[in-house]
């Protein structure tokens, strides 16, 4: 595994289960999964099972951008931790996602390791921040 990592937190004003079923719901996943938010929602499939396969389709322009992966751990309302595949990523590249209550809200914590460079790293620390704050937007 690739020593190259990052870590993005945010905390959205919602309760915990709110948020951590919008990670796994593929209408509102598509509504925060994509590379800005003047872009098109993205296409998603899910099967939210631990082993289950996703994937995420950005749009950009008229260009897809693919993103596959399997969840390896979905602890309800706690933790999810997922592979993370696309041209940008390494093949062992994985992402955790952490939900803990903060006052009337959820921070969410997303730690992402598995970069190939540092270009693929920052790119993906600007991308990350900005999907939690789309994500925000879509539940609240």
């Amino acid at each position: 595994m690739t020593e190259l990592e990052l870590t993005v937190s945010r905390t959205i004003p919602a309760p915990r289960k709110a948020v951590f079923e919008a990670w796994l719901d593929p209408a509102t996943m598509g509504k925060f999964m994509r590379p800005a938010a003047d872009m098109a929602s993205a296409h998603v499939t899910v099967d939210p099972t631990v082993g289950g396969a996703y994937e995420v389709i950005m749009i950009a322009g008229d260009k897809e951008i693919p993103h596959r992966g399997t969840y390896e751990a979905i602890d309800r309302h706690d933790r999810i931790v997922f592979t993370w595949l696309s041209e940008w990523t390494t093949e062992d590249s994985t992402v955790t996602l952490t939900f803990e209550h903060e006052g009337e809200g959820t921070k969410v914590t997303l730690h992402h390791v598995g970069f190939p460079n540092e270009d693929s790293r920052a790119s993906h620390e600007g991308g990350w921040a900005e999907i939690l704050e789309m994500c925000e937007d879509a539940i609240v």
